[in-house]
């Protein structure tokens, strides 16, 4: 469902070490539990990564878009009162 708001990776070169997805659940997991970045459990990636892909994607609206996406189709299911 979120794939289609997410960026696109276009650079050239050495392909990612860690899957989007484990970052992206970093920072769920860090949103969620509120620990500072730096205690994020190993499984997610080093914390610098996964802030980084945080701090990029509030700078370039994408986090903006996946909420207001979410609150459209929630409002169109009339979930929203």
């Amino acid at each position: 469902m979120l794939e289609p708001l997410l960026p696109k990776g276009v650079r050239a070169g050495r392909p990612p070490v860690r899957p989007r997805r484990q970052l992206i659940d970093g920072i769920r997991f860090r949103v969620r539990t509120g620990v500072p970045w730096r205690d994020i459990p190993v499984e997610y990636g080093p914390w610098n990564r996964v802030y980084g892909l945080f701090r990029r994607w509030q700078r370039n609206g994408t986090w903006h878009r996946i909420l207001t996406r979410l609150q459209s189709l929630t409002d169109a299911k009339g979930a929203i009162v």
